[in-house]
């Protein structure tokens, strides 16, 4: 499937990002642990979790920010650029939720011959929690 190229002209303040929805897994959490050898036991071992007072293994922090970036990036499209991501790990998350990435403009401005879209961004729990607020910067081409 193509994917549609996002022009600087398509937005404008207010603009939703389209969100990223993200069923949370302890299969994933142990993957995502092997991937940035973090193999702390609290992000894979519930017995270990629970033994220190959790209801299960903690999804890694930053996977919230990994999950941010593929909405943004899936939001751009391939002529966009992911310029700045910055974001704040507020709450928990356990295997069986289900995330929600959602975003707006914030801002959209010309400087130095880039078109640049400022953003809020976080992630939702299913109970509508904000987990991980955070702002970005994206780069998009004209028309």
């Amino acid at each position: 499937m193509a994917v549609k190229a996002l022009f600087f002209e398509d937005v404008w303040e207010a603009t939703e990002i389209p969100p990223l929805v993200k069923p949370i897994t302890l299969l994933q959490m142990c993957m995502y642990s092997a991937a940035t050898w973090n193999f702390y036991k609290l992000h894979w071992d519930t017995n270990f979790s629970r033994g220190l007072g959790f209801k299960d293994a903690n999804v890694h922090g930053p996977l919230f920010g990994a999950f941010l970036a593929q909405m943004l990036t899936d939001w751009i499209g391939p002529e966009g650029t992911l310029k700045r991501l910055a974001y704040a790990n507020r709450g928990m998350s356990f295997p069986g939720d289900t995330l929600t990435c959602k975003g707006k403009v914030t801002r959209k401005y010309a400087r130095d011959g880039q078109n640049l879209v400022e953003c809020e961004v976080w992630v939702e729990n299913q109970s509508g929690e904000n987990l991980a607020p955070g702002t970005a910067t994206v780069a998009l081409p004209s028309r």
